[in-house]
C-alpha cells in the first residue's frame, strides 16, 4: 500500500493487536474501518504517531486524494469534538487517513472539548 499524499510506502505498526499502515516518508497513518476509535481507548497508543505535526500541516493541504485500500475518492471530515481536525475519510471502505501530529491530537482531548462533548450528549 502506498500513501495517499505522498505516494511513498506504507509500512505495518501494531500497536495493542491493532494494524494500522504508517507512511514511512511522511507519516501520515491509515485506518482501516474504525481502527483510529479502538486506538483512541487505548492508553499510549498515540506512540505509533511519530511524525512531525508541522510537516503534517503541510500535507493537511492536500486535499484531492484517493483511498489507499479501495482507490476511491476521499472526502476531507472534521472530528465532531474536535472541529479544529481534519482528516480524509474514504465513503465506500471507511478507512481514514490522519497526516502526521493528527492522531495524536485527537487522541488528546482538551478539557474544554471534554466539556463540550458531554454537554452536546445531553441534548
Amino acid at each position: 500500500m502506498n500513501c495517499p499524499k505522498c505516494e511513498a510506502r506504507m509500512e505495518k505498526v501494531n500497536f495493542a493487536d491493532v494494524e494500522v499502515d504508517r507512511c514511512t516518508d511522511c507519516k501520515g497513518l491509515w485506518f482501516d474501518k474504525l481502527e483510529q476509535e479502538k486506538l483512541k481507548k487505548i492508553k499510549g497508543s498515540e506512540a505509533i504517531d511519530i511524525g512531525d505535526p508541522r510537516i503534517g500541516k503541510e500535507y493537511d493541504k492536500i486535499r484531492e486524494i484517493k483511498c489507499p485500500a479501495c482507490t476511491e475518492p476521499m472526502i476531507e471530515r472534521a472530528d465532531l469534538h474536535q472541529p479544529h481536525i481534519h482528516f480524509e475519510s474514504c465513503p465506500t471502505c471507511y478507512g481514514v487517513f490522519f497526516d502526521a501530529g493528527e492522531f495524536r491530537d485527537f487522541k488528546e482531548e482538551t478539557f474544554l472539548e471534554s466539556l463540550l462533548h458531554m454537554f452536546n450528549r445531553r441534548k
